[in-house]
């Protein structure tokens, strides 16, 4: 059998709660167990100061009263924890609790010098006491004592309830007010998309707050320069080379060996090819600049495919999305283009799978060909990241649709994911979030 073990809680606020509101509740209680004490430690020795004086008057009262008046004043010198009798008293064993030893020596101190007195503890009552007294006529007097507890307001259990309440109430503002920075820096860290257009972090609050949000802020900012001058060099790099391209091309046309012009078409179309997707790669790092708007995603998808079709490629759409979509389209249609291009290109033809699942609209591409191995599923969707191990563009590609088509779905908030059908064949799924519908 497995001893359970505690598990902290995920969440940094509601560990940081548990354990301000445990603290202070249990040091709310030690000063309250430590009050309760004094206070009960007090009122026991008042209590028993208290008895040794009004015992001692008593007894040497009744003891010069006529025996036939003694029963008469019995009533009149009770009190509420003790009274007197006439009797025998009870069978009692020695008192054994610190409290009925107290009591049991308050009695002899206050009366045993003139009496004989004897003290025994008496079941029935916690730290019951009875004093046997022989008065100077041989008339057993007997005290019995019951003290009561310590009396407790019908008001102090609701004023706990309530500094409990103040204590959770300070504990949580207290927490909220120190990690709300981080959830805000977290939801900004969320926000910032490939475009890294979100908006500046607040830099109001406390001083750390503020330091913190500025560096933020900083690093945003140096993030989205070294992207724009990375996409600028590799614009540049992509500009300057279509001029000598054209130039190789023109030379290459002018070789009398056939085969050898193909060869060198054949790379120069290559070279073209790989510029081109690696700006492309390169512009999907720094987002898209169209701005979202509600498109009819029925209307987008039969217009897609319908042009596949018109080039001749097999290709079949089952199922609606019935509602408008806020996304961005032309970014929308690239994503699904690559997939599509991908099914077509490996596997001869495409089927498009269209629903709501989870309150999301989910757009599955689905081809049957060979498939990927489960190992690989992350991998190809890296950049220039290929399965096929040659270095033919015609079978093995540049490596970078896949990972251009992430880059576009996480531009667009969506999540696009891999996997093998079970039925055979590859199975992109793009899911785009229920706040976009």
């Amino acid at each position: 059998m497995t001893t359970p073990t505690f598990r902290w809680p995920r969440t940094l606020f509601t560990r940081l709660t548990l354990i301000l509101f445990v603290g202070l509740a249990a040091a709310h209680a030690l000063s309250y167990w430590v009050i309760i004490n004094e206070r009960r430690e007090a009122t026991t020795g008042l209590m028993l100061g208290y008895l040794e004086q009004d015992v001692a008057s008593s007894v040497a009262l009744l003891d010069h009263l006529p025996a036939n008046e003694r029963a008469a004043w019995l009533p009149k010198l009770a009190r509420r924890t003790y009274e007197f009798s006439l009797r025998q008293g009870d069978a009692g064993h020695a008192p054994d609790s610190e409290l009925s030893k107290r009591i049991a020596a308050s009695f002899v101190k206050a009366i045993g010098k003139q009496y004989p007195v004897t003290a025994s503890a008496v079941p029935g009552h916690p730290n019951r006491v009875q004093a046997h007294v022989t008065l100077s006529d041989g008339t057993r007097l007997t005290i019995d004592m019951r003290p009561a507890g310590l009396p407790i307001p019908s008001w102090l259990p609701a004023v706990l309830m309530l500094q409990l309440g103040l204590l959770g109430l300070v504990t949580w503002y207290g927490v909220r007010l120190a990690t709300r920075p981080l959830a805000r820096l977290a939801e900004a860290a969320n926000r910032l998309g490939p475009d890294l257009k979100a908006a500046a972090v607040s830099e109001s609050g406390p001083l750390e707050v503020a330091r913190a949000a500025r560096a933020f802020n900083a690093m945003q900012q140096r993030i989205a320069d070294h992207l724009d001058e990375r996409t600028q060099i590799l614009a540049a790099i992509s500009h300057d080379l279509q001029t000598p391209i054209t130039r190789m091309r023109m030379r290459a046309d002018m070789l009398d060996d056939d085969q050898q012009r193909e060869k060198m078409n054949r790379d120069l179309v290559e070279m073209e090819m790989l510029v081109r997707d690696g700006v492309a790669y390169a512009r999907t790092l720094h987002g898209t600049s169209e701005a979202p708007r509600s498109v009819d995603p029925d209307s987008l998808l039969e217009s897609l495919v319908g042009d596949y079709l018109d080039a001749g490629h097999p290709i079949q759409l089952h199922g609606k999305a019935g509602a408008p979509l806020v996304t961005r389209p032309h970014a929308l249609r690239r994503v699904l283009g690559n997939l599509i291009d991908n099914a077509l290109k490996y596997a001869g033809s495409a089927e498009l799978h269209v629903g709501d699942e989870d309150g999301r609209l989910t757009i599955r591409v689905r081809d049957h060909g060979p498939g990927i191995p489960d190992a690989e599923l992350d991998n190809v969707m890296q950049p220039f990241y290929r399965l096929e191990a040659s270095r033919n563009r015609d079978t093995g590609g540049t490596g970078l649709g896949l990972a251009i088509a992430r880059q576009l779905a996480q531009a667009i908030d969506a999540t696009l994911t891999l996997r093998n059908h079970p039925d055979g064949g590859l199975e992109a799924s793009l899911a785009l979030p229920a706040g976009e519908r």
